[in-house]
């Protein structure tokens, strides 16, 4: 694969310049980079979702392309579609056997053009054995063993599904595809540590291509042997040898050496600076001399080597408008379920009230109702029987898991207007989450999950909320990212019910309860707990 003269760009925005970079075959390759540098948008130019501003992508021998993207909506046209019917579609075998009848059938009826279909037949069935046809069914049902997919979900609906196990499937599926070139983006994300070690060793052992985004560094050193690093300061790409803690060595033994260089440059500067300021007005040697100096600094001015610029971070707190009641929220007797004709509810008679000031975490395996418990504490469902009650001093503030409370079609700037904020004040507050200049004005759909993760934080901020409802709030954010809302939501003065897969980050925010799901038991918070269903997450779903 080849990147030739690549440019992108939002309006003003250049997401990155004029990259020419040859990427080998058979590679397993980390992309890495600061939020907005531009790694979810080199995969969509990749999988041709998106064209690049200029500049081409040169694929050796029309090389198939798979991607893995965050939200599986993204990959799929169908909800309605049987799990085991979208996990099938990975190798179109089926397709492929029916065009083959088709070709025999005609030749049954004496057809003219039995050379062309006989071109035809050999062509489908080379694709065939490329499928491994014979081998296929076993292939996929090893796949499915070592993603932990249970059987009773493989005959359920997309739509009907949790947000972590629509990833574990779309993954399950891209590896049963079995592509040239394999795009990851955030592989692990919803994935318990057992289903990890199966996926890691799988992509080791993988001998095509595969590129992956990830904050998981224990997956980028364990499976990469090269990486490729998006320099949002540059606008460009270098690829290293080696994974991704030998990339951090060279790369900050590379900035040292720059930052050397500049200051012995600019004290060079200096020097010639005062000769020529010195003896510029000088006649003879002198002004000879300053001459002379004057050559050497236009040349060293020229060639100037610009110490790296340290890239910024984002600083925020959250802050209350109104003090809460002693009990902000009241769940009473609480039911729902989506198919009303369905004898099971996914929330079954749940009761539990909290506290002023309390960190209250929900806990259990994807698909047993966390997000829609928090959908409906915000509103968003219908309770099927009971009741939630808000005090009257209660202001909510959502986090949603997918992000979807942002209006994608909206600039960065436009999602504020809901606000109470001025113009000047929202240009504050973005500035603080790293968005600056004209970048505020790019769509949110062109925005990578981190910058939109940004976006939804800053939306957070300034909603001077006192209680926070927050759903998976770390899924899409580097670990720099991650450490700053934990520190920023253990001092928030407010109340917070937080569902999180994250064990570290839940340990950071002084949690004081948790309830799982689906008994509706409610436990003082202990992490041994957390790491349990951390543990369990997944696997029987």
């Amino acid at each position: 694969m080849q990147l030739k003269n690549l440019s992108m760009s939002y309006g003003v925005q250049t997401i990155f310049e004029d990259v020419n970079l040859f990427i080998p075959d058979d590679e397993k390759i980390g992309v890495v980079g600061v939020n907005g540098a531009g790694k979810t948008t080199l995969f969509k130019v990749l999988m041709n979702i998106e064209e690049p501003t200029s500049g081409k992508v040169i694929f050796k021998n029309s090389a198939k392309v798979g991607w893995l993207a965050q939200v599986l909506e993204d990959d799929t046209k169908d909800m309605n579609e049987i799990v085991l019917d979208y996990l099938m579609s990975g190798r179109p075998i089926k397709e492929l056997n029916n065009e083959l009848t088709k070709c025999y059938e005609e030749l049954a009826i004496r057809n003219e053009n039995e050379k062309i279909i006989y071109q035809k037949i050999e062509k489908i069935q080379k694709k065939l054995e490329a499928l491994d046809q014979y081998n296929a069914e076993n292939i996929l049902l090893e796949i499915i063993e070592g993603m932990s997919i249970q059987e009773d979900l493989l005959y359920k609906k997309l739509n009907e599904l949790s947000g972590g196990q629509k990833s574990k499937v779309a993954f399950a599926k891209l590896l049963y595809s079995n592509p040239e070139i394999m795009l990851l983006d955030e592989p692990t994300n919803h994935l318990d540590e057992e289903t990890k070690e199966y996926v890691t060793n799988f992509l080791k052992n993988y001998n095509k291509t595969v590129l992956i985004i990830s904050h998981d560094t224990k997956l980028l050193d364990e499976v990469t042997t090269k990486t490729l690093f998006l320099d949002k300061r540059t606008k460009n790409f270098t690829l290293f040898d080696g994974s991704y803690s030998i990339f951090l060595r060279q790369e900050e033994a590379r900035e040292l050496a720059l930052e050397r260089e500049a200051l012995a440059q600019q004290k060079e500067e200096e020097k010639l600076k005062a000769i020529v300021e010195k003896y510029k007005t000088s006649s003879g040697k002198r002004k000879k001399m300053a001459q002379d100096r004057e050559k050497k600094l236009e040349k060293l001015l020229a060639n100037k080597i610009e110490a790296p610029a340290l890239n910024k971070q984002a600083k925020f707190s959250i802050e209350l408008e109104t003090e809460e009641n002693n009990y902000p929220i009241e769940i009473v007797n609480l039911s729902f379920k989506y198919d009303h004709e369905s004898n099971n509810n996914i929330i079954d008679s749940l009761t539990f009230t909290l506290g002023k000031g309390e960190k209250f975490l929900i806990v259990g395996e994807n698909g047993v109702g966390k997000s829609t418990l928090l959908k409906l504490i915000v509103g968003i469902l219908s309770p099927l029987k009971g009741e939630i009650k808000k005090a009257s001093k209660t202001k909510i503030a959502y986090y949603a898991q997918e992000l979807e409370t942002l209006d994608a079609e909206k600039t960065i700037f436009d999602n504020f207007y809901d606000t109470n904020l001025n113009n000047k004040e929202v240009r504050s507050v973005l500035s603080k989450f790293l968005f600056t200049g004209d970048e505020v004005f790019k769509k949110v759909k062109v925005l990578s999950p981190g910058e939109k993760a940004r976006v939804a934080l800053a939306k957070l901020a300034v909603a001077k909320a006192n209680l926070l409802v927050l759903d998976e709030p770390t899924n899409h954010l580097d670990p720099q990212m991650q450490k700053l809302i934990g520190e920023v939501f253990a001092s928030f003065k407010g109340s917070m019910i937080v569902v999180s897969h994250n064990p570290d980050f839940v340990d950071t925010l002084n949690i004081e309860r948790l309830l799982i799901l689906p008994e509706g038991k409610i436990k003082y918070y202990n992490k041994d707990i957390v790491m349990h269903y951390h543990e369990l997450n997944n696997k029987k779903h």
